[in-house]
């Protein structure tokens, strides 16, 4: 995404969009919170403000750029929208991400939207446990 993806969703190129843009295309980890990029921020020798951090992301996904995550009770996180559906396995213990993409389930959806006389226009699937990996260590 570049300077003109920011014209483009309809948002003026200022200084905060680019840096916070710069870091969910570049950051390693592909769910950040504001908390997250903020910090990431401060690493680079940025002088940009969590407020400014969080009203940018609202920004971004109101203009469709990234989508929200609400997990934890009311924590977010944001990853750039890419286009692509997928579905997300939460960690409640180490709050581990997994996206996954199952046509059966998929196909299931759409056909409980119909035998209810509802037309689907989008849905998000989370799904809600523990994970299983050696190095989930919270709360051990």
């Amino acid at each position: 995404m570049e300077s003109q993806d920011l014209r483009k969703a309809g948002l003026k190129v200022t200084l905060p969009r680019l840096k916070v843009l710069e870091i969910l295309e570049t950051s390693p980890q592909r769910h950040l919170s504001a908390e997250d990029v903020y910090k990431a921020l401060l690493e680079m020798g940025e002088e940009i403000g969590l407020a400014t951090v969080y009203r940018v992301l609202t920004q971004f996904e109101g203009a469709g750029l990234v989508s929200r995550l609400n997990i934890d009770g009311g924590h977010a996180v944001f990853e750039l929208e890419d286009g692509e559906h997928h579905d997300h396995l939460f960690c409640v213990k180490c709050n581990r991400i997994i996206e996954f993409y199952d046509e059966v389930i998929e196909e299931r959806q759409k056909a409980i939207a119909k035998a209810n006389g509802f037309e689907m226009t989008d849905h998000s699937l989370y799904i809600y446990g523990f994970c299983n990996r050696d190095d989930c260590e919270k709360d051990r």
